[in-house]
């Protein structure tokens, strides 16, 4: 095998050789081989040399792709510790009732999915009988993450074991009467089954990832003991498309995780048809996670092979495996064995002749249902393998047939994904196949019955010993209520008190706020600053040498920043998640940090703060899951508003994430103006999300980086800050030029920032065109309308209640005009429930590139603007007159 002619450079050329004669000897070995027995076992002695070579810790290439066989040879499987026949059963029910299950709430047309457990049945019911620890042992137990088509089969489980009854199977999809069951796995809607939400794709591996990872963050903090923990996320090969499922994927590796086990179900379809119909998706896969530096285990192939890979002495059998793309072998498995022998077999002579002792039995076996992923010894010999193995997460591709058992109406057929429903008959044809005692005469009134074989069965008794074994029943959420006690209000005090004659931040009041709450004795340690590469933005690089920086390996280099003292320090117990460039990394730690409460049973305070523009806009499907799992916790969007970012451009100019959190029911969103109202709303939101009384909510939090002198709290406001309204001064207050007593009035609303547009609107108001203003802080245009929502709805019930807003406002003279950073739909949520005349000013449009002064004259939200707006209400209305509209216009250049 000489060097080919024009060949490229290669690395190994930089290297020294220090004996050529021997490398010489080496490649014309290789050579002698590929002449004397062909290139085939060439490159099979390469291949087995570099797997020889990893194994023996070589510091060499991995190889990205191996044989398309199993990873545990049957030889090597270990003994299987229950009782298969037993399992099997239960197996059965389980999937005889899913089926049931989604056919019965088909008439009702509420759907569901059959296809997917039928194929992965076996997946979870190895991990249910032998693996999967249950929260009643020591520690939390594993942290299960269920392919949310699959949950049909997760309800059946539960049925079987007696924590579901059969009203709720039959209240599948059928939520609102109180006793149904949601559609997929909803912590929400079941708090105490599910403990993830999934189907959403993509967001499971990622929230599992990083699930793991804070497993080992809280062990590293010495918060909780999570070494006996086990993240086991359930994915489809289809859900792979989704780029957030493998984002983190060199996270994982790179931070070792072994805690962490992927089990991909490769039944090679998606919703629509094949995977990767002209391509292999398990090898495709298999390359992705070894190129990340996961350990690979491939389940491919069921007993049934075994006869034909030991008939294979030329290799020709695993070469034709290795060629043939999944949509023809989807193909093979709905076909009948003379289009297999000619298809499959027929591709070269050695083949011929393996076919030739083969029987047709044999053949339709392995082709038509025998899978790695179907046989409960060759599961239990991946998954045992995969805890075994240290120092790298591990991903089992685990070969199935889609809505295997169903029957061949529907395995491996396309549509399978979308088909709701079996006939009688085909139920009567799986009840045979699986062996289940259900008679004839169950089916008299043309329903599909439910299947039990009684709570004082063998069947019951082996489930519950096996769950009790394993620490109780699985999937489960427990939830141990500890209250956390408040903060010293010394922490709170400088925020109240003002900043004098400094100028500060919004953004600096809050970090400063967090960082003298995350000293406090008692809660100091909770707290988690998660950030995704912006904490020098947001000047929170005060807290990398006090908190830390996390990292599983500490700090291994000396930073470059040591000498000075907001240096650059890593540290294994580190405080600080900082995710790099990665909103749905930070916000997937965020998850985990929010339901730490339930799943540890330890609560941690997460505040994840982010540019502004790239939070809600970026990962509101995350916040979904997040209000799904019932998190808790501080979302921070700093550097916030349409004008505040100076020079950024249209990308970075958020002017509308409020409306976006504001379709997020268990998100309470304010855009506070002043640093005293976020100490206000900070302290009143650890109450309500850690005190006695707990509330499934998260704050998302508005701060802006435009430095202005903060005020000293005004007495008796706390109440309008936390509702969302309250009058921060009226133009009596004014020190100079104050109105007449007869001037005509006009109520000046504004949040955020905009709070100083509006406040130099007054002041020219008054001493230019004799108008009296009242300025009103609206710390939150969202809570004033849910409580005016509530209002209404209490209304439908015959309960008369005035909505906050309404009543705030009450007696408050002359039109309202409401201004803030973002588009004018923000402010307008609260419109119907003004008496007074209402409008509005916004940044409706594109953001981009200016000053601060020269975008809100663009949008129209500058003093000067403020005060024509004002001007021109007032003139509808006749209390000034319309050349005044004109005259300031022209006035103020606008």
């Amino acid at each position: 095998m000489s060097d080919p002619v024009g060949k490229l450079p290669s690395e190994l050329d930089q290297l020294p050789d220090r004996d050529t004669e021997e490398t010489a000897e080496w490649a014309a070995s290789l050579d002698a081989v590929a002449q004397a027995a062909g290139t085939r076992r060439a490159e099979y002695l390469l291949r087995r040399t570099l797997q020889h070579a990893e194994a023996a810790g070589l510091a060499l290439p991995k190889l990205l792709e191996t044989d398309y066989v199993n990873t545990i040879p049957t030889a090597a499987e270990p003994e299987f510790p229950g009782d298969e026949a037993m399992e099997a059963r239960i197996t059965a029910w389980n999937r005889w009732n899913a089926a049931a299950m989604v056919t019965r709430g088909s008439k009702y047309g509420v759907g569901g999915h059959i296809a997917t457990f039928a194929s992965a049945a076996w997946l979870y019911e190895t991990g249910f009988q032998h693996f999967f620890r249950g929260k009643e042992a020591d520690g939390s137990g594993d942290q299960l993450y269920i392919q949310g088509h699959a949950s049909p089969g997760i309800y059946a489980r539960a049925f079987l074991d007696g924590r579901i009854s059969e009203q709720q199977l039959d209240n599948f999809r059928q939520e609102s009467g109180g006793n149904g069951l949601p559609s997929y796995p909803h912590p929400r809607r079941l708090p105490w089954l599910w403990e993830f939400p999934t189907v959403s794709m993509g967001l499971g591996p990622l929230s599992a990832i990083y699930q793991a990872r804070f497993n080992r963050y809280l062990q590293n903090r010495s918060i909780k003991d999570t070494a006996n923990s086990h993240v086991w996320a359930f994915l489809g090969d289809g859900e792979m498309d989704e780029p957030e499922s493998t984002a983190a994927l060199a996270l994982a590796s790179r931070e070792q995780l072994d805690n962490l086990t992927f089990v991909i179900n490769c039944n090679l379809q998606r919703l629509d048809g094949p995977v990767r119909a002209n391509f292999r998706v398990v090898q495709e896969l298999e390359a992705q996670f070894r190129g990340a530096g996961w350990n690979v285990i491939k389940s491919l192939w069921g007993s049934a092979w075994d006869e034909l890979f030991q008939l294979d002495t030329t290799g020709a059998l695993v070469r034709r495996l290795r060629e043939v793309p999944d949509a023809q072998f989807q193909t093979y498995a709905t076909r009948d064995v003379a289009y297999i022998r000619q298809h499959f077999f027929g591709a070269n002579a050695d083949l011929v002749q393996l076919a030739g002792v083969l029987s047709d039995a044999k053949i339709a076996e392995c082709f038509h249902s025998s899978r790695g992923g179907h046989e409960p010894r060759k599961v239990y010999a991946a998954y045992k393998a995969a805890l075994e193995h240290k120092g790298a997460p591990t991903v089992i591709l685990a070969q199935t047939v889609k809505g295997y058992t169903l029957g061949a109406g529907f395995e491996s057929k396309n549509a399978n994904h979308q088909m709701k429903k079996l006939t009688i008959d085909e139920f009567k044809g799986m009840r045979d196949l699986l062996g289940l005692p259900i008679p004839d005469s169950a089916f008299a009134d043309g329903v599909v019955p439910y299947g039990h074989p009684g709570a004082n069965s063998p069947e019951v008794r082996y489930l519950n010993e096996r769950r009790a074994a394993l620490g109780g029943p699985a999937p489960a959420r427990k939830v141990k209520h500890v209250a956390l006690p408040a903060p010293a209000d010394r922490s709170f005090a400088p925020l109240l008190k003002g900043s004098g004659k400094q100028e500060m931040a919004t953004t600096m009041a809050f970090v400063r706020l967090v960082k003298d709450l995350m000293r406090d004795k008692e809660t100091g340690k909770r707290w988690v600053p998660i950030v995704p590469d912006e904490a020098r933005t947001f000047g929170m690089e005060s807290l990398f040498p006090s908190a830390g920086i996390y990292s599983p390996l500490g700090q291994t280099y000396e930073p470059v920043d040591r000498d000075q003292l907001m240096y650059y320090k890593e540290a294994k117990d580190g405080q600080i998640l900082n995710e790099g460039i990665t909103e749905a990394g930070a916000m997937a730690d965020f998850i985990a940090a929010c339901t730490s409460y339930a799943t540890h049973g330890e609560p941690m305070i997460p505040f994840y703060i982010f540019y502004s523009m790239f939070g809600w806009q970026r990962t509101a499907d995350q916040m979904w899951q997040l209000a799904d799992q019932l998190g808790k916790g501080f979302i921070v969007g700093a550097t916030a508003g349409r004008t505040t970012l100076t020079g950024e451009g249209l990308q970075h100019a958020d002017g509308h994430s409020h409306l976006i959190a504001s379709t997020n029911p268990a998100s309470l969103n304010y855009d506070p103006a002043f640093a005293y109202e976020i100490a206000v709303i900070v302290k009143d939101g650890l109450r309500r999300m850690y005190g006695e009384q707990p509330e499934d909510v998260f704050y998302y939090l508005t701060v802006y980086n435009e430095p202005k002198v903060q005020p000293a709290m005004p007495e008796g406001v706390e109440e309008g800050i936390l509702r969302g309204l309250y009058r921060f001064n009226t133009a009596a207050d004014l020190a100079e030029a104050a109105p007449a007593a007869d001037a005509p009035t006009v109520q000046l609303m504004a949040s955020g920032t905009a709070i100083h547009w509006i406040l130099e609107a007054q002041k020219l108001l008054a001493a230019e065109w004799n108008v009296a203003a009242d300025v009103w802080s609206a710390t939150s245009w969202g809570e004033l309308r849910r409580d005016a929502l509530e209002c209404d709805e209490a209304l439908l019930r015959g309960e008369v209640r005035t909505p906050y807003v309404t009543r705030a406002l009450e007696g408050a003279t002359g039109p309202v005009l409401a201004v803030s950073d973002w588009m004018r739909q923000v402010p307008d949520q609260i419109s119907q429930w003004v008496e007074q005349d209402y409008t509005s000013l916004g940044t409706d449009g594109f953001g981009l590139s200016d000053t601060r002064e020269g975008a809100r004259r663009h949008f129209g939200v500058d003093a000067q603007s403020i005060v024509v707006a004002a001007l021109a209400q007032l003139a509808r209305r006749g209390e000034v007159p319309a050349s005044a509209v004109k005259e300031a216009r022209e006035r103020y250049g606008l």
